[in-house]
């Protein structure tokens, strides 16, 4: 039986170590070919022992290794995409976080068969150059988002101009029940502090602020391509139903299931075949509510800046997606207040100038650009 060779790129991170459990009890389906981390060698150390990958990427490595064992070690961003190259990969399973996934994810789209995306920042960037690549070279993306693995189920293999409406649900974050005037005074504890799911610190941070959200409905639009308008967000605090879709009938999909990320990423990893988790099932006699309401843009502002940077398109998501990036970097570093992120991400929106059907060297300025503008504005803030 030949075994599907399976990267893993943000192998350290909570997509990462979630995805090679699910690698791990299936021996003879999978083969980890490559993997890759930032700074957290210690842990790739003992991944590589366990899964002997013909292949490592190491972003921040001090010393000359060549090898581990048998395992090529390559440095760095460029080492990264060299990997991506020299590797013959089947699947890649990308957990990276952040902006920093879109070059290695536009060159995977060069060569695998599969990709399971776990990041959603590179879509909301360069989501006409990601899936324009995706079509061109036939290659399937499965979402890994619980929220956009739930859409793709529920679509299945039906045809997407039946969609009507796709309803993205979210628990509310840590700050769900905290009332806007302590919002001036959130700690970054707080902010990290998700009641369902444990997950890195910009995602938290994201989570807390509801951009996540707002990330998700443009990250949806490209992968169902789907209007903005047509996207909603609903607050779901239970978490069980992961997201909906609506089609033209007025027919109502749902799907369900228990908090845990191996579901999505196991989905992902096997598609289009499903086969035995292992993960607990719903137990339905212990759901006492399953509660929906509408989000509240007043409290959570960067709902409505995605919103309104998706409508707009163009190179705006891309500034939307740095200036925020760099916002929470300064919160979680304790330079800004919780209430500056969205504040900042606003007047950087007002000061840009979008570049409609953009490419590649558009999409790259307008994030330089929104990075260099909202440190500029923060100095202001200190």
């Amino acid at each position: 039986m030949h075994l599907e060779r399976i990267a893993v790129l943000g192998s350290t991170g909570s997509i990462g170590t979630s995805g090679l459990d699910v690698i791990a009890k299936s021996p003879g389906r999978f083969k980890v070919c490559a993997l890759s981390t930032n700074i957290n060698i210690k842990l790739l150390k003992a991944q590589v022992e366990r899964f002997k990958p013909e292949a490592v990427c190491i972003g921040e490595i001090k010393g000359n290794e060549e090898r581990w064992g048998k395992t090529r070690v390559y440095k760095g961003e460029t080492g990264l995409l060299k990997m991506l190259e020299d590797v013959k990969i089947d699947t890649v399973l990308v957990g990276i976080s952040g902006s920093s996934a879109l070059s290695p994810v536009l060159k995977a789209l060069d060569s695998v068969k599969k990709m399971a995306l776990a990041n959603k920042e590179a879509l909301v960037m360069a989501g006409s150059v990601i899936m324009s690549k995706a079509a061109k070279n036939n290659i399937t993306i499965v979402p890994v988002d619980s929220e956009h693995s739930a859409i793709f189920q529920c679509i299945g293999a039906g045809n997407r101009k039946d969609l009507k409406k796709i309803f993205l649900t979210g628990s509310g974050g840590p700050l769900l029940k905290v009332k806007k005037s302590r919002f001036r005074d959130i700690t970054v504890k707080q902010a990290l502090n998700h009641p369902r799911w444990k997950m890195g610190k910009k995602i938290s941070v994201d989570s807390a602020t509801m951009m996540n959200k707002g990330l998700e409905v443009i990250e949806a639009a490209w992968l169902f391509n789907m209007e903005i308008k047509d996207i909603e967000i609903l607050i779901h605090p239970e978490a069980v139903i992961h997201s909906m879709v609506e089609f033209i009938d007025g027919a109502m999909l749902a799907q369900m299931a228990v908090c845990d990320m191996r579901v999505p990423i196991q989905y992902a990893l096997t598609y289009p075949e499903r086969t035995d988790s292992g993960i607990r099932s719903l137990e339905f006699s212990k759901i006492k509510n399953l509660s929906f309401y509408k989000p509240d843009f007043r409290r959570f502002p960067c709902m409505g800046l995605a919103y309104y940077a998706g409508k707009k398109g163009g190179t705006f998501p891309s500034v939307l997606n740095a200036s925020n990036e760099v916002a929470v970097k300064e919160f979680i570093e304790g330079r800004v207040k919780f209430i500056d992120i969205p504040r900042v991400i606003e007047k950087v929106l007002g000061f840009h100038k979008g570049v409609d059907d953009p490419g590649l060297g558009d999409i790259l300025e307008a994030d330089r650009w929104a990075r260099v503008k909202t440190k500029e504005i923060f100095k202001c803030y200190r």
